[in-house]
C-alpha cells in the first residue's frame, strides 16, 4: 500500500487518518492467535480493567512483542513501519512499544480522554501510533474519537490510570496540565471518528487528544492492536509521569532510541 498525498496531508492537519484494508487476512490471523494467547496467559505489563458494572471484560496489555513471536513478526514485518516513515517523512522508524485493548461485548468501560506522548518517556515530534481493528468497530461498540487538530495546541495532559485496575497512579509533571472534560462539553470540540472493518487502521499522532466510548454491543467483541512507532528526531526522556513500565534502564535522557527496548525496524534503502 501507498499513501497518498491527501492521506499524509490529513494526519498532518487533523492528527489521525483511517486506513482501509492495511493489514491482510494472514496478518488478522497471527494477531487473532496472538491476542487469544496473551488473555490465556497475560504476558508481564498485563494492565486489564475492572468491569465498571461487573459485566464484560476490558483486557489490557503491552510490550507483548517481546515475548510473543506472532506480535514481534507483525511489528517488525508488517507494511506499518514503511508507512510510518511515509506518514512521518523519516529515514528510518524505531519499535516504541505495542499495546492490546480488548473490550468484549457488554464492557461499557470508556477510555478516558488523554493524548499519548505524556505517558511516554520520548521527546519529539515523530511519533505515531497504528491502532488495528480485529473487528467491525463502531459508535456502538466503542471506536476511537479524536479531537481535530489538538496535537498542534503544544499541550500535555497529565497521565492518569483508565479505571480500576492493580496499577498504581502517574506522578505529576508541573508542566502538565489537566485534561479537558471533553465529554461534558463536547458540542466545544471538533470531535471526528472513523468506523473500522478488520483490517483496518486508524493512525495518529502522539499528542492528538482522543478517547473511546465502551463496546455496548452484546455479540460484537472489539479488539484493537495498538503499535506505536518513532522518527528520526526522537530521543529518550524520563520526564516525571512517564510511564514506569516503558522506561529503559541503559538510555540517558536526550540518548537515540536504538536498542533491544526500541529497536530499529525501518530505514530507507534498508528493508520492509
Amino acid at each position: 500500500m501507498t499513501l497518498s498525498r491527501k492521506d499524509i496531508e490529513a494526519f498532518h492537519a487533523d492528527g489521525a487518518i483511517a486506513l482501509r484494508g492495511v493489514v491482510g487476512a494472514e496478518w488478522l490471523r497471527v494477531l487473532a492467535d496472538a491476542i487469544e494467547d496473551d488473555i490465556a496467559n497475560p504476558g508481564s505489563f498485563y494492565h486489564g480493567y475492572e468491569p465498571e458494572d461487573g459485566r464484560g471484560r476490558f483486557h489490557g496489555n503491552l510490550r507483548t512483542w517481546e515475548s510473543h513471536d506472532g506480535f514481534r513478526r507483525f511489528c517488525f514485518e508488517s507494511p506499518l513501519p514503511r508507512l510510518a516513515a511515509e506518514i512521518l517523512g523519516c529515514r528510518r522508524i524505531n519499535l516504541l512499544y505495542d499495546q492490546l485493548f480488548v473490550k468484549e461485548p457488554g464492557t461499557l468501560n470508556r477510555t478516558r480522554w488523554h493524548n499519548d506522548q505524556p505517558y511516554w518517556p520520548v521527546d519529539g515530534n515523530q511519533i505515531l501510533s497504528f491502532w488495528v481493528a480485529l473487528d467491525p468497530t463502531s459508535a456502538g461498540t466503542g471506536a476511537v474519537e479524536f479531537v481535530r487538530g489538538s496535537h498542534r495546541w503544544g499541550r500535555f495532559y497529565q497521565p492518569e490510570v483508565f479505571g480500576r485496575t492493580h496499577l498504581d497512579g502517574y506522578e505529576s509533571n508541573p508542566d502538565y496540565e489537566p485534561t479537558p472534560d471533553v465529554e461534558s462539553a463536547r458540542a466545544d470540540y471538533d470531535i471526528f471518528s472513523f468506523d473500522l472493518e478488520p483490517g483496518d487502521v486508524y493512525a495518529f499522532h502522539a499528542l492528538v487528544l482522543h478517547g473511546a466510548a465502551g463496546n455496548a454491543s452484546e455479540q460484537v467483541r472489539r479488539r484493537g492492536y495498538a503499535v506505536r512507532y518513532t522518527g528520526n528526531d526522537v530521543t529518550y526522556s524520563t520526564r516525571p509521569g512517564t510511564n514506569l513500565d516503558l522506561r529503559n534502564s541503559v538510555l540517558r535522557d536526550g540518548d537515540p532510541l536504538d536498542s533491544a527496548q526500541y529497536p530499529r525496524v525501518w530505514e530507507a534503502g534498508g528493508g520492509r
